[in-house]
């Protein structure tokens, strides 16, 4: 999808997949929230992606289902959950989170990967206290804990749809330990930085 349609029939059946994805949410006890979406303000270029619709959001966190699929009645809004309760979430780009993946699958333990159509994966986890320094301090890594959020789909961005890359049935909708997720991307981190030694340490020679 290059470019999304946001003519009334689109939102309409958009609105009913977005309100079916978090009522089972709910029901799982992830503490989904109701977020803004391009639709309200498709002209609005800066538009850098999907913040809560409520103002008082965090105390409606863990809400019944019935009053989740309240929030959805007529409004096309995208799909949050917020983290630091239930869930967190470790944001890195595209090429660190295939790494990181590959390193997961073969463990034989997948976490749940979600992808946004701006080139971002979020691994999501069980709650953590701290980031542990080697990611925290690398620059390429944003933890989502406490009083913070991220899209699920299939939330709407303007060019595009947040969509998993690792759906949570696969851990049987058990979150993995945050530990083991931040060790595994910890090592994806440090092969980045052994490939790029050796990839200036070729251009040295190559120069040389």
């Amino acid at each position: 999808m290059l470019d999304t349609d946001w003519s009334d029939s689109w939102r309409g059946a958009f609105r009913i997949e977005l309100r079916a994805e978090a009522i089972g949410l709910a029901w799982h006890g992830w503490p989904v929230l109701p977020g803004t979406s391009p639709a309200a303000d498709s002209g609005d270029e800066a538009w850098s992606g999907p913040v809560p619709v409520h103002h008082d959001w965090a105390d409606r966190l863990g809400a019944h289902p019935n009053e989740v699929a309240e929030w959805w009645n007529g409004h096309p809004y995208s799909l949050l959950v917020a983290t630091g309760k239930v869930v967190d979430a470790v944001e890195v780009d595209v090429e660190l989170g295939k790494r990181a993946a590959r390193l997961l699958r073969a463990t034989g333990h997948p976490a749940p990967i979600v992808a946004t159509p701006d080139g971002r994966w979020l691994f999501l986890t069980t709650v953590a206290d701290t980031l542990p320094e080697r990611l925290a301090t690398s620059g390429e890594v944003r933890w989502h804990g406490v009083g913070s959020w991220v899209p699920l789909p299939p939330t709407p961005f303007q060019h595009g749809v947040v969509h998993w890359r690792v759906k949570p049935d696969v851990w049987g909708w058990r979150l993995p330990e945050a530990d083991a997720v931040h060790a595994v991307l910890a090592r994806a981190l440090d092969q980045a930085d052994s490939l790029e030694r050796a990839q200036q340490l070729v251009v040295a020679s190559v120069a040389a």
